[in-house]
């Protein structure tokens, strides 16, 4: 809800603040390691507001691979690795 209402850094500052406060005062031990995340990574969080994008493209491909070498057991001959994770995953040009 933060990132869909707020369009402005600092209010999404704010709404995250209110939300760690919120954590906080609820008492819910579960969203400890949430909360200290979002606490330690606040600014890198907020970076979202200043041209509104994310990683989300890097953490897709960085998926695919991790599924790909589970797929094989494992990389033994890590040159043939790259090349074949260029071949499936690069753009054609």
């Amino acid at each position: 809800m933060i990132f869909s209402k707020n369009t402005i850094k600092d209010a999404a500052r704010l709404s995250m603040a209110r939300w760690y406060n919120k954590v906080e005062e609820a008492g819910l031990h579960s969203f400890n390691v949430i909360a200290a995340t979002f606490y330690e990574h606040y600014d890198e969080i907020l970076n979202f507001y200043n041209n509104r994008s994310s990683n989300a493209l890097a953490e897709t491909f960085n998926a695919k691979i991790k599924l790909f070498r589970a797929n094989l057991r494992g990389v033994a001959d890590k040159n043939f690795f790259l090349f074949r994770i260029s071949k499936l995953y690069a753009y054609p040009h």
